[in-house]
């Protein structure tokens, strides 16, 4: 990656934004209300006052990394563009039927998501391609041209594309869109063959159809954000993050909004795998909570975790299969609705609930007094303790207990016969507990141990968590770095730029053809790459191939990955080794013969990671000074006690403070429960370990 001297990070989260400004090997940033008419606005009050920290004029901005939630916002709330769907004759109701499996197979009256166009906004074309690519009956352009005529005569403003097999063979798809191309110049197109030209139609169709349903609205958005900027003087290239850990021009986004769903994750992701290569370590639980949603994710040997498939919007307890699918390259994590925002209340059981609304910005919860009246997650934390009233945010936004312990009084602790306290306990466990079960479940799926890991934290809301949340794992270390309420900003500037493309070819080992897969490999290649140098035309490209395997019966493969001389030199001893051995890693031991299939074909295209040097860490044996002390509740002894407060940029490295402790500055606070102490670090991040622990 070309070396620049002023860099922007920008995030859009669904309470704030989050801008960090790198300029000459110093970190500005701040943090305000996301604008959620007008998301850009937000960004250019935030970027003048970075600039202003560092002293620079807007104009001096050299790049741009841009991360956002508008694409998922808007598939959650169903605010799309008006869409239409063209797909083969017969798989009308692919969307509609999903894969008839039941996510909840015990509740009598479980309600199936809606998909996201209806069945009137999906029309059909003959032509038939079959599963080896080959065409069984010919597409008729006079046909496809009657379609386009009836879509122009319903004023849609974006149109899916979705042929049976086209991934193996686009031409139907190619010629649908001339024809909408010739017909509708003014309206978008997307089709499946270059969205995600993978098996598997449902979650194909899915994901091209909900591309089409927020294309316009990501373009409209982009030309905004750039029209802003130049006019603030700002004539830098703009990037966006991508839900695989990359990075690709604003074009590549405009085009693929889809592969923006997951980026501000994302960029949180690459945050804490940078942290745990400084520190050396190979098993790292990464916690990102902000306003709106907690994420957790899996890093191992400073790589996180990546998938193919992924849902958004789950719509039942966040149980996997209630959402929409997306199969695009994703850095794989679990989601819950669990941040600052998030807003309880007591459901028929007389049980509190957290989530997944949330208050986000507008009004924001009960403590922001801006007309809220129910109580959040960081209500419950104001009441605990946790939070200064008259320092959150850095003082810019002034937060009111009252307002809170009413909020919490008339939705929670009215109905239980609790008072406004024991509310904000029972919120606050709810919460960590939910958090903490997803994270156990996450673990299991992926056969770890989470003792043996240590959690990065970071996001606004998560250092106000994380201790409690590593008591209830049995997680021994938990890192918060500078600039962790930022930290997904600050990761998009560590990300490299990337592009994973792919490809669904059925093959069995038993029918292994070298020849086609490097030919196939090659071109995988040769795309990823040209997407790349769309960002970058100078620096090195490093490539990463991948093949899904299975074997043959089985419901699902798994990712092996392959050398470029494996890749290059394709074998079929190696490719079934390779499976044998990772195979067996997962599931305890291979499946005497059975013959083994592959059936998508995947190349990442990267410019070089950024070098990491390993630091060398302290034991903590001084004290810190505290700078004050307040009643801070600990949720292990249920009780206040009473609690040090430090700030952290006051702390020295090698520094100690014991818990039960307030580490405070400007974007969060880090709470140290009592069984806990904080040491600060050489590269300032506070490392909060076992009470009495050196490392």
């Amino acid at each position: 990656m070309a070396t620049t001297s002023n860099r922007l990070g920008v995030d859009i989260g669904g309470t704030f934004t989050d801008v960090v400004l790198e300029s000459d090997g110093q970190s500005f940033s701040t943090k305000v209300l996301t604008t959620y008419a007008a998301p850009e606005n937000a960004i250019i009050d935030g970027m003048h006052q970075v600039c202003a920290k560092a002293g620079i004029d807007p104009s001096q901005i050299d790049q741009i990394i841009h991360g956002t939630t508008l694409a998922t916002n808007a598939l959650i709330e169903r605010r799309g563009a008006k869409t239409a769907l063209i797909t083969t004759e017969g798989f009308r109701d692919v969307i509609e039927m999903r894969t008839e499996s039941r996510f909840e197979q015990y509740d009598l009256n479980l309600n199936l998501p809606d998909p996201l166009l209806p069945r009137q906004m999906r029309f059909t074309v003959g032509g038939r391609v079959d599963a080896n690519g080959a065409v069984l009956i010919d597409i008729d352009r006079a046909e496809v041209e009657a379609v386009v005529d009836q879509i122009a005569k319903g004023g849609f403003e974006s149109v899916a594309v979705g042929l049976i097999h086209s991934y193996l063979n686009p031409a139907h798809e190619e010629l649908v869109r001339e024809v909408l191309t010739e017909k509708l110049p003014d309206v978008a197109v997307s089709i499946s063959s270059e969205v995600s030209p993978q098996m598997r139609e449902y979650e194909r169709f899915n994901t091209v159809v909900a591309n089409a349903y927020i294309k316009p609205l990501m373009a409209s958005y982009l030309g905004r954000l750039e029209d802003r900027l130049k006019a603030e003087g700002v004539a830098c290239r703009i990037f966006l993050m991508h839900s695989g850990g990359g990075i690709i021009s604003i074009q590549n986004a405009a085009d693929f909004p889809v592969r923006l769903v997951e980026s501000g994750p994302a960029g949180g992701a690459v945050f804490a795998a940078h942290i745990a290569a400084r520190y050396g370590l190979d098993k790292v639980l990464s916690f990102d909570m902000g306003g709106t949603t907690a994420k957790i994710c899996l890093i191992k040997n400073q790589t996180p975790k990546t998938s193919r498939v992924f849902e958004v919007a789950r719509t039942y307890r966040f149980k996997k299969g209630s959402g929409m699918p997306i199969s695009i390259p994703v850095i794989d994590m679990v989601e819950i609705g669990a941040g600052g925002g998030s807003l309880a209340h007591v459901d028929a059981m007389r049980q509190i609930r957290v989530g997944p609304e949330s208050a986000g910005s507008e009004p924001g919860p009960a403590c922001y007094g801006r007309d809220g009246t129910r109580p959040a997650v960081t209500d419950a934390d104001l009441v605990l303790g946790k939070l200064d009233p008259e320092n959150f945010a850095g003082g810019s936004i002034k937060l009111h207990p009252e307002a809170s312990k009413s909020a919490l009084s008339n939705h929670v602790g009215n109905t239980l016969d609790m008072d406004a306290v024991e509310a904000a306990f029972g919120l606050a466990e709810v919460v960590d507990e939910n958090m903490a079960n997803a994270a156990r479940v996450h673990a299991v799926e992926n056969g770890e141990d989470l003792s043996d890991y240590t959690m990065i934290a970071f996001g606004g809301a998560a250092p106000l968590h994380a201790g409690r949340l590593c008591e209830k794992l049995g997680v021994e270390r938990l890192l918060v770095p500078e600039g962790a309420g930022v930290g997904s900003a600050i990761g998009f500037l560590r990300a490299p730029f990337s592009f994973e493309a792919n490809r669904s070819v059925y093959m069995k080992l038993s029918d292994f053809d070298g020849d086609r897969i490097k030919s196939l490999l090659t071109d995988l290649k040769a795309e990823a790459t040209g997407f790349v140098r769309t960002c970058d035309e100078v620096s090195p490209i490093l490539s990463e191939f991948k093949v899904y395997m299975r074997y043959s019966g089985q419901g699902w493969e798994i990712p092996i990955e392959l050398t470029e001389e494996q890749a290059m030199n394709p074998d079929v001893a190696t490719f079934e080794a390779r499976f044998i051995e990772d195979y067996s890693k997962l599931f305890g031991r291979p499946v005497e013969g059975m013959d083994i299939e592959i059936t998508v074909w995947s190349v990442n295209a990267t410019t070089p990671p950024e070098k990491v040097a390993r630091m060398d860490e302290t034991d903590g044996a001084r004290a810190a000074v505290a700078i004050g002390a307040r009643q801070l509740f600990d949720a292990a002894s249920g009780q206040f006690l009473q609690s040090n407060i430090v700030n952290r940029f006051d702390m020295i490295e090698g520094q100690r403070a014991a818990g039960p402790a307030a580490v405070v500055e400007d974007e969060t606070t880090i709470i140290v429960p009592a069984s806990r102490d904080a040491i600060r670090q050489p590269d300032g991040c506070i490392d909060i370990v076992l009470k009495g622990s050196a490392q």
